[in-house]
């Protein structure tokens, strides 16, 4: 199947799917579309609630696209690389309407990035987290004030430090990024309609002031997470980090 991004609006409900054939890894053309489509969901007045989730049954993300991370060749390109999950988290962070997540399976570096800037998120129990960022020289600067916001700094850090590991989807619900955890796919689904079917009934001035008031303190973030790429921008060019590519490539 080829990439996509796609809005349905279903009676209200925006559901905005993205996928890639590599484990809805995303690529620059991908995070640029689900910048644009979550800002125009945010616009549109039909709707009134959105569902942030991924094609397929298993991995939710597997965060930036490895081919364009070891094609990196100088710092300018690294930032606007880095600069597009900066772009999607800053969107759905200035989005007027509450973004659902739907995980219905693992999800690293970005991908939980992308969980964390959600308002209300909701998995199933396959779906475990991890930050791997270290693991190949860089570390999760620009998804870090996400998920720190979200997780809290103890098991933010613990998670970035810890690279090579999964952490389970209880962990992630006990730590707050999941508010519930699902047996299945279709209970997950079931749930995420139950929910947005009775959200989208709410006033929706209310919602917009209750999300202002959410993320109140992250408004320097537009030029914070760009700073952040612009970090990681400088390391994915370092010595070591190119070694560590090599060996997985």
């Amino acid at each position: 199947m080829e990439p996509y991004v796609k809005l349905k609006n279903k009676n209200g409900v925006g559901y905005i799917e993205f996928f890639h054939p590599a484990h809805n890894s995303l690529p620059s053309n991908l995070l640029s579309k689900l910048t644009r489509t979550i800002t125009s969901a945010g616009e549109d007045d039909s709707i009134k609630v959105i569902v942030l989730q991924s094609g397929g049954d298993r991995t939710f993300c597997a965060g930036a696209s490895f081919e364009e991370l070891v094609a990196i060749q100088n710092e300018q390109t690294g930032k606007e690389f880095f600069s597009g999950f900066a772009n999607v988290i800053n969107a759905m962070r200035k989005c007027p309407k509450f973004i659902i997540g739907r995980v219905q399976g693992k999800t690293v570096g970005g991908g939980v990035g992308l969980a964390s800037a959600t308002d209300y998120c909701m998995a199933t129990k396959y779906a475990d987290i991890k930050l791997s960022e270290l693991n190949v020289g860089i570390g999760p600067f620009v998804v870090g004030p996400a998920v720190r916001r979200k997780l809290g700094l103890s098991a933010m850090s613990q998670i970035a430090m810890d690279a090579n590991s999964f952490y389970s989807a209880d962990w992630a619900m006990q730590k707050g990024l999941y508010t519930k955890v699902f047996d299945s796919v279709d209970d997950l689904d079931k749930a995420v309609v139950e929910f947005t079917e009775n959200l989208k009934t709410y006033n929706p001035k209310a919602m917009t002031e209750m999300k202002t008031m959410f993320w109140r303190g992250t408004e320097d973030w537009d030029q914070l997470l760009v700073q952040r790429a612009k970090i990681s921008g400088k390391l994915v060019l370092s010595e070591f980090t190119k070694e560590k590519l090599k060996g997985f490539k």
